[in-house]
């Protein structure tokens, strides 16, 4: 059975951060998106493909110039819509509710926004459709959602990741009704 090895990489800073940006769609804090140190230039990449939010975007655009290779723009690789709660920090939510929505993100989903179920099943779409050494610029949410799709993780396990602005996963995918997946490298992001 023949694999792909496919590479998520988070978008770099967006001008406002520490904010419960889901849809919003925040520039980023480098016009460039902040992101060329992060992915070496020995990764094979086939193609970039780019969630259409400008904060990852930008970053795409500079990387496939860069490579030289097509750039495909996918909302389904955007982050988890935060519905109401889009764009606020995460103390103008009230606490209990905020703890019920990390603790259940199905049941208790943010007012107008999506459940971590919806996500999963778009990025799960996305995953499919991804070629050989895609290298995929994302949010943290997505990239989460990827790899609980690919290796069973629950909510909040993939939620213990710590993925930074400029991490990087590169994930070995096995094909079949219900893909496998392999995580073969998380490299730490843009310093601190």
């Amino acid at each position: 059975m023949t694999c792909k090895v496919v590479h998520l990489v988070r978008h770099g800073p967006s001008r406002r951060t520490g904010l419960l940006l889901g849809h919003t769609d925040e520039p980023p804090a480098d016009p460039a998106g902040g992101l060329q140190g992060c992915v070496s230039d020995s990764l094979a990449v086939s193609r970039v493909v780019s969630s259409d939010l400008l904060r990852a975007l930008a970053g795409a655009e500079t990387l496939a110039t860069l490579r030289g290779v097509e750039l495909c723009i996918d909302p389904r690789w955007r982050e988890l819509n935060f519905g109401a709660w889009d764009g606020l920090a995460s103390e103008a939510v009230p606490h209990t509710t905020l703890a019920r929505f990390w603790d259940d993100p199905d049941a208790c989903a943010p007012p107008g926004g999506e459940r971590w179920s919806c996500l999963r099943n778009r990025v799960a779409e996305a995953l499919a459709d991804l070629d050989d050494a895609s290298l995929v610029v994302t949010h943290a949410g997505a990239m989460r959602a990827a790899v609980s799709v690919l290796t069973g993780l629950d909510h909040r396990q993939v939620w213990a990741f710590d993925l930074p602005y400029g991490a990087l996963l590169s994930i070995r995918i096995w094909p079949g009704n219900a893909p496998a997946g392999q995580i073969v490298a998380l490299h730490t992001g843009l310093p601190r």
